[in-house]
């Protein structure tokens, strides 16, 4: 995606990325002992599924400000489910270098939500006067109603 072109939330990298990461707890899930099935288990999805709900729902909002709060809470999804991976580390239920996998991609999110947090609050900062980011340009197909 180049910088601007964006029309929803799954053209975002940031998106995209905490798509993979998601895709990839959701894989480690099934990997984990029966007794975490309904603790452990249910919490990693739940994380998991609520870093990329949040920032497809902040960019629902097209306010600055209601985004970066939903991007905040991603963000602190993206922690919770760093600590349910540490928990994994110290209960030997992977091995190491498949969470350290897992750990780098955090990281990459991680990363990639703060530089969109800061993007935001710049775009807010300029543009004092308007409320609402530009409304994204979608068209409708006859095929797309039905």
């Amino acid at each position: 995606m180049s910088q601007g072109t964006f029309k929803t939330f799954q053209d975002l990298d940031v998106w995209q990325t905490a798509r993979g990461l998601r895709q990839q707890v959701y894989a480690l899930v099934k990997t984990l002992p029966p007794e975490e099935k309904y603790n452990l288990a249910s919490q990693m999805r739940r994380a998991a599924l609520s870093l990329t709900n949040n920032i497809a729902e902040g960019h629902g909002r097209y306010h600055f400000q209601e985004n970066i709060q939903f991007l905040w809470q991603s963000r602190g999804s993206l922690e919770e489910l760093l600590d349910d991976l540490t928990l994994c580390a110290d209960e030997h239920y992977l091995p190491v270098t498949d969470l350290k996998k897992i750990e780098i991609e955090v990281g990459r999110v991680r990363a990639l939500l703060n530089a969109y947090i800061r993007f935001l609050k710049e775009r807010k900062e300029a543009l004092p006067a308007k409320l609402r980011e530009a409304t994204a340009v979608y068209t409708i197909d006859d095929e797309d109603i039905f």
